[in-house]
């Protein structure tokens, strides 16, 4: 009985798959459209205009799922059939621009314009490109919308090519339709740092697929590397006056964070990563200086050389391709009210905890647990916080030590005590919680999403808390084996 019943599923899942597949072809070609366009705005207005749409390549998503339904992220992209009216293909993100509408800048008024991109399998036919965004209630509303006609003679039909690129298949798993394609760009790597890029290059996969959960997927998981040389090593740094001519125009101080490391220039971007298939891109910036970023479903950043720049690329993986928040709450950042008060936030990792009795990682509560958790919270912000003073002071004084020119052994002194005292104070915060009677366990613990009351957390510590060699917490670690999934058409028991 029991061969015939797994007969009849695997009957089921085939054909089930064999209709998905019949529905991509229905709607799409195996090729990638790109759609450019501006976002403009301050924190209350906001427009959207097209730049450039074009066609290339290979698609590199599943043609499977093609309806996102994670949730995520505070815009959506939707794509409608002109015809039919049908939902043919979605995805939630976050945008450069939706950070930039929480600034000081922004509330006062200021308009700016960033570029962004929304990458589709391309359609056979007419769609109705329609982009939404939350409201103040997590509603999604529609904020712009337009009619794309893929034989409309002004959608650019060209394979993107670059002589001075090279393409290098760091870890070749399989058929990108059916695996996680990571694509990682170099910036900041002049021609004489060439070797350089590709020892970071192995450096970095080999960190990747060896760690949970990403090396439970590490056949379902192809890592491609783009190097093309810069005119200068290195990469802006605006505190210490020092502006490099680097690829992709990479910088510190973004939206005036001293370790927030962008990027403004994204059509650069797209088009270098243009060269192959990718589900998620990465910019493996050359600096030894702390600092990176992450934007979900846009792209992530991290410095290649730092003593924690092993934490800060799974850390911003986290944030770009999970969709994770951070966890932590006593550094400093540059958004106001981040997440609305008496709304739950939309990313898995974290809660107002609002309904304590539904709270959304309740599958993997620790039995009998408190909620909200108790913990020895006083004392870790007394410890925490009085670091984040010093870190500061110490950053400043080296960039001014840079900008002023100073002896680069005075630089290097400087450096090093920050170093040394960054990392004792990370072995210090671990020895603390790890110290927790709830160490551990899963519960909702206070701090989190840049707020020291109200938001909460699954875990005592994680790969989005706190720095360091640390996994991920057991709620971060099964999203994203749904987002790796999702990706890889595959399921783990």
């Amino acid at each position: 009985m029991g061969k015939v019943i797994a007969t009849l599923m695997f009957i089921i899942l085939f054909f089930e798959i064999l209709g998905a597949q019949s529905e991509f072809e229905k709607y799409f070609e195996d090729k990638t459209m790109r759609i450019d366009y501006y976002h403009t705005g301050d924190s209350e207005k906001e427009f959207v205009s097209v730049d450039r749409i074009y066609v290339y390549g290979i698609w590199a998503g599943s043609k499977l799922n093609l309806i996102d339904e994670f949730n995520n992220g505070a815009y959506y992209y939707k794509i409608y059939d002109a015809i039919d009216g049908k939902l043919i293909h979605s995805k939630g993100f976050d945008s450069y621009f939706k950070e930039y509408q929480t600034t000081e800048e922004a509330a006062s008024g200021v308009l700016r314009t960033y570029h962004e991109s929304a990458i589709i399998p391309a359609p056979r036919n007419k769609i109705k490109f329609v982009l939404e965004k939350r409201d103040r209630s997590n509603k999604l509303n529609e904020i712009f919308s337009t009619i794309i006609d893929p034989d409309d003679m002004t959608v650019i039909k060209k394979e993107f090519i670059d002589s001075q690129a090279k393409v290098i298949k760091s870890h070749a798993a399989g058929n990108p339709h059916e695996c996680l394609d990571i694509l990682i760009l170099g910036d900041g790597y002049s021609k004489a740092e060439e070797e350089k890029f590709y020892k970071d290059l192995k450096h970095y996969t080999d960190l990747m697929i060896n760690f949970s959960p990403y090396a439970l997927f590490k056949d379902r998981i192809n890592i491609t590397g783009i190097y093309k040389a810069s005119e200068e090593s290195g990469i802006d740094e605006p505190d210490a006056g020092r502006f490099k001519n680097n690829l992709l125009g990479t910088t510190f101080y973004s939206l005036g964070s001293e370790r927030y490391v962008l990027t403004e220039d994204n059509k650069t971007m797209r088009n270098l990563a243009a060269l192959t298939p990718y589900d998620a891109i990465y910019i493996m910036c050359n600096t030894e200086r702390y600092g990176g970023g992450g934007i979900y479903n846009f792209y992530c950043t991290f410095t290649s050389d730092n003593q924690f720049s092993d934490y800060i690329f799974l850390h911003e993986f986290g944030h770009s391709f999970g969709g994770l928040a951070d966890e932590y709450y006593t550094s400093s950042v540059a958004y106001n009210e981040f997440y609305p008060k008496g709304l739950e936030p939309v990313e898995p990792n974290i809660t107002r905890l609002l309904d304590k009795e539904n709270l959304k990682w309740k599958s993997l509560v620790t039995p009998g647990i408190e909620l909200p958790t108790p913990w020895e919270k006083e004392e870790f912000d007394r410890m925490d916080l009085k670091w984040q003073k010093e870190r500061a002071e110490l950053n400043k004084k080296i960039a001014l030590l840079k900008k002023i020119k100073a002896p680069k052994n005075e630089i290097k002194k400087l450096q090093e005590e920050y170093n040394r005292k960054d990392k004792e104070h990370s072995a210090e915060v671990d020895k603390y919680l790890h110290s927790s009677k709830y160490w551990n366990k899963v519960g909702a613990f206070e701090g989190a999403g840049y707020s020291s009351t109200g938001m909460y957390r699954p875990m005592l510590d994680c790969l989005m808390f706190s720095k360091g060699a640390k996994p991920f917490c057991r709620v971060c670690e099964e999203h994203i084996k749904k987002v790796i999934g999702f990706y890889t058409n595959s399921v783990l028991k």
